[in-house]
């Protein structure tokens, strides 16, 4: 019964590596949920992740000819990190099998420690396998990531620093799940002494192995695992995980790519600490839980569980967060081909922040805009929104849960000018950052000359920048150029770039 890992829990030998880390209270972020919002600040540790604790308890479980054989894991980097640890601190030789997949920061930081590393595979489970291999050709002793009982007791020695720490009941302690160690290592404890505590395990949609189990009332192995949060990339909830977890866990909420990139700004908002996108996890699921119970005043605690993530990540990350929190809406919008009509556009949308506008000239008929823009999370604006764009004439469709769109589709709006385009002229601008810009310089071209192309991104800097193409014939160029100094914004004539000649200017130009 899951009753008898509080002894294990309590003899579990884990600060002679791991630290006793702070439950943070997360001031901000209770003040927008309007609950009494904690962080478990495992992103502390000195291998950043919590996983710490359960690798060096299960080497000290081990027996002397046990340790003399080497230890080898599968892990996406966090177990890894602490293997590695707990073996350099014993004098023991430690392989680790690591995903292809696994972020830089995690594998350099694996054998910064001394341990061996094999990249195999793209998930998991794929490097589960090698690692089983090699203890059948080697003998060497596995150290399992999450599903053993010595793992799964040093995990829970979070949950018994919590019950100290915060010394009353919370309402709700949150867990981020991959293949479950710490849910059931944080479960079996906190259920013992505060069973009126809901235990709630958060996953991504993507990975959502535990989810899948408890849905079949047995383990079931997801036939595709996503990447994004790679700490909880996992196709299969473990066994002896999932014979604790389904008897003593609530529930398990879901939560999206997008929903985890907010959380990262959210804890780096309360903490000025990056958490990784598992380490976000738990967070992501107390404001799921929050829209959708619309419970107040609660104490609602979330292990923010890891901070290894590669720094060029965190362009995506940064780029995907006012999406996660329904800020952010991307739309394609049909609008006619016409002098004038991008100006008309613009004032339709009012004066909405416009975080990105794509448009390229494709026939004389009518042409596509693709838009970023700012909107009130909810929903009911952006419907609003929709519905005053359609009453204007307008054709609109919302791709803001369009990840085909939001990955590549914004990116690759445009291409090369269509061979009747005449007199494009490309000027690059940079305007002040704040609402109302973009429709004046708009409104400042006038509908003299037909804008042709168009790129904008706000990227949050103090300046917005405009890459716009004009048909403007030769005749007309100073006079354009004189309208462009009366807008009063900087601009340089860009037209002979061969970045605009190569991809989108007329081929052979």
């Amino acid at each position: 019964m899951p009753h008898t890992y509080i002894k294990r829990i309590l003899d579990a030998r884990v600060y002679d590596v791991a630290r006793e880390t702070p439950v943070d209270y997360a001031e901000l972020m209770s003040r927008r949920l309007d609950n009494h919002v904690w962080l478990k600040r495992e992103d502390l540790q000195p291998v950043f992740s919590f996983k710490l604790r359960g690798a060096y308890n299960k080497m000290n479980r081990l027996s002397e000819e046990q340790r003399q054989r080497g230890v080898v894991a599968a892990s996406a980097g966090n177990h890894a990190q602490g293997l590695a640890m707990a073996a350099q601190r014993m004098h023991v030789k430690a392989t680790i099998v690591m995903p292809r997949t696994t972020p830089a920061i995690k594998v350099d930081a694996v054998r910064n420690r001394g341990a061996r590393v094999v990249l195999h595979g793209d998930t998991f489970d794929e490097a589960a396998a090698h690692a089983a291999q090699l203890v059948e050709e080697k003998g060497m002793t596995y150290v399992h990531p999450f599903d053993d009982p010595d793992v799964i007791a040093g995990q829970g020695t979070v949950g018994m620093e919590i019950v100290r720490q915060h010394q009353q009941p919370l309402d709700a302690i949150f867990v981020p799940v991959g293949g479950g160690g710490l849910l059931a290592g944080v479960a079996a404890y906190v259920k013992y002494v505060w069973p009126q505590t809901k235990l709630i395990g958060v996953e991504p949609e993507d990975a959502a192995c535990l989810k899948l189990a408890l849905e079949k009332g047995r383990r079931a192995r997801l036939s595709e695992v996503g990447l994004f949060a790679d700490g909880c990339a996992v196709a299969q909830i473990g066994k002896e995980t999932f014979r604790v977890i389904r008897k003593l866990v609530d529930e398990v909420i879901t939560v999206s790519s997008d929903e985890m990139c907010a959380a990262i700004k959210d804890i780096f908002e309360d903490t000025r600490s990056i958490a990784e996108p598992a380490g976000a996890l738990a967070l992501a699921g107390i404001k799921s839980y929050v829209e959708r119970t619309g419970v107040q005043g609660d104490n609602l605690l979330a292990i923010v569980s890891g901070a290894n993530t590669n720094f060029d990540r965190l362009r995506y990350i940064s780029e995907r967060t006012e999406i996660g929190e329904r800020r952010e809406a991307v739309l394609s919008v049909t609008i006619p081909e016409r002098a004038g009509s991008f100006r008309e556009f613009c004032h339709v949308l009012g004066r909405r922040n416009i975080t990105e506008f794509n448009y390229r000239y494709v026939d004389s008929g009518s042409a596509q805009v693709f838009v970023g823009l700012s909107v009130v999370p909810g929903g009911e604006d952006l419907a609003t929104l929709l519905g005053h764009l359609e009453d204007s004439g307008y054709s609109a469709l919302d791709l803001t849960d369009n990840e085909v769109a939001k990955l590549h589709v914004r990116y690759m709006v445009g291409g090369h000018a269509p061979a009747d385009l005449d007199n494009e002229r490309v000027y690059r601008v940079e305007f002040p950052e704040r609402p109302g810009t973009l429709a004046k310089f708009l409104s400042g071209l006038g509908q003299r000359w037909n804008i042709s192309m168009f790129h904008y991104r706000n990227h949050g800097s103090a300046f917005g920048r405009i890459l716009v193409g004009v048909q403007v014939p030769p005749g007309d160029r100073r006079e354009f150029e004189k309208v462009l100094d009366g807008i009063g914004y900087p601009y340089s004539d860009e037209s002979d770039n061969p970045a605009y000649a190569l991809y989108l200017g007329q081929r052979g130009d």
